[in-house]
């Protein structure tokens, strides 16, 4: 069995050959959206693209509606990112789905250009606009919906979704597929069965605060429905060139 954080490892593995397909009945658990169109995987929890926004210095209504906008003279010195951080990654490789290899080179260097501060990880980010260090960053939605819950609804960190079905707003999800090695293994198909139902569902909602995927779970009632988020419709399988989006951070100077 393969459990993974990022659909497009799931999708390298698809491209392969190397996942049998999933029991159908099993498949329809999740929306066909968050799952792979070949039968080879499925979603079963999801997770968003924020940015995420100190609400001391920043009023929601002055951010942009487009992730390129933090190119802008107006965020100079105050972004914060973790480029080496796999979520950041797959919203890369999304971007350069959408988009185009220039638009996300462009997108990359006008960041670049804008003097990041740049973090180990998605905590990290979150930490720093807490603190007062930076006004935004690029993370997912889930650390800043765990420190609300932890620390109370004064809890100085927003979250702002950009809109148009731009990158910015990726939904991605944690799933899973049985290695074709291991098709016959009544174990692992049970476990797959396992993180679609009912407990297993209610326990993202309720522990991690990302979305369930199975139908009839609800998510925790302090997020924004998943059905509001513009998130760029495409197929998740194709977010698999993890070595051509390395190669793109890397020539842009983030790394």
């Amino acid at each position: 069995m393969f459990f993974s954080q990022d659909a497009g490892a799931l999708g390298a593995l698809q491209k392969e050959g190397l996942l049998a397909p999933l029991p159908p009945a099993v498949l329809r658990a999740v929306d066909a959206r968050w799952r792979s169109p070949q039968g080879r995987w499925l979603g079963v929890s999801g997770r968003a693209r924020v940015v995420a926004y100190d609400k001391r210095k920043v009023r929601a209504r002055e951010l942009p509606d487009r992730i390129d906008a933090f190119a802008g003279d107006r965020w100079r010195g105050k972004i914060g990112w973790a480029p080496t951080n796999a979520s950041f990654q797959a919203f890369v490789t999304a971007l350069r789905r959408l988009r185009g290899e220039a638009a996300a080179e462009r997108w990359l260097r006008g960041i670049v250009a804008n003097d990041p501060q740049r973090y180990e990880n998605n905590i990290a980010v979150r930490d720093a606009i807490a603190k007062g260090e930076i006004e935004v960053g690029f993370i997912n939605h889930y650390y800043v919906a765990e420190a609300i819950a932890e620390e109370g609804s004064g809890y100085p960190v927003g979250v702002h979704f950009t809109r148009g079905g731009d990158a910015g707003s990726l939904v991605n999800v944690a799933g899973v597929g049985i290695l074709k090695e291991a098709a016959r293994n009544a174990h692992a198909r049970r476990f797959v069965e396992y993180l679609v139902s009912q407990p297993a569902q209610e326990y993202f909602a309720r522990e991690t605060k990302e979305y369930p995927l199975a139908a009839g779970v609800r998510p925790d009632p302090a997020l924004v429905p998943l059905a509001r988020i513009d998130s760029p419709r495409i197929d998740l399988s194709d977010l698999d060139d993890l070595q051509g989006t390395e190669k793109a951070i890397q020539s842009s100077g983030a790394l």
